[in-house]
């Protein structure tokens, strides 16, 4: 168990983060306040809480895409707080990558022991925000990619296939996995696809043909590190 963890609150209700910060500091830990979904992603990129804990419902953006955000560089420990007590919108949670899902109005020693239990499976992983290699730059936190300090538009595709390739640098990626992640289970087969966008991908992010990006024929892709 982490000394004096920190834990991130996401939630638009001032007395609901008020509630929750008596909860949390009575249990000796250390505690951030984020009212709006943009907000929130700034600040788990800029000090890494332990654990977060997120509404669905927030002002700006919906707390499923700040979960979305959130798990496309991290593995924070996340818990999702709610007054909606659908099993769709539980599932939903699930399946972005939710550790956990606690139904208001709720007890607050349930929220300290769901805490500690997601903090405790969490693997420690020392995550970075900022993956550099040579002249590539790509904040992940603010999907912001930069090529010897000058931003560089990909599409969302291109993004998410980089953002794979990040994720597993230096290893080959299998099409299948790249195919079933980006475009869903029902494109595997469709090798035609990743071939057109690398080519973009690779004009944009390597235009000086370095071999940044190296094709494993018939097999699948691999991000280059020093």
């Amino acid at each position: 168990m982490i000394a004096q963890p920190t834990i991130l609150i996401i939630d638009d209700e001032q007395p609901m983060r008020r509630l929750l910060r008596l909860c949390l500091e009575d249990a000796g830990w250390k505690v951030r306040e984020c009212e709006a979904g943009q907000q929130g992603l700034i600040e788990v990129a800029s000090t890494r809480p332990d654990a977060v804990l997120l509404d669905i419902g927030l002002p700006d953006i919906t707390g499923f895409e700040v979960l979305k955000r959130i798990r496309e560089w991290s593995r924070v420990p996340v818990v999702m707080i709610s007054v909606r007590d659908a099993a769709d919108e539980k599932i939903t949670a699930l399946d972005l990558g939710a550790d956990d899902y606690i139904t208001k109005p709720f007890n607050a020693r349930e929220v300290i022991a769901r805490l500690r239990a997601v903090m405790r499976r969490s693997a420690d992983v020392d995550e970075e925000p900022v993956f550099k290699t040579g002249a590539l730059e790509v904040d992940l936190a603010a999907r912001l990619v930069k090529l010897k300090g000058e931003e560089v538009k990909l599409t969302s595709i291109e993004y998410a296939l980089l953002r794979l390739l990040i994720k597993h640098a230096g290893k080959v990626v299998m099409q299948r996995q790249l195919l079933r992640e980006v475009w869903g289970p029902q494109a595997e087969d469709q090798s035609h696809y990743l071939r057109v966008h690398f080519t973009h991908l690779r004009q944009k992010i390597d235009p000086e043909h370095t071999g940044l990006i190296k094709t494993e024929p018939r097999i699948g892709y691999r991000l280059e590190v020093p």
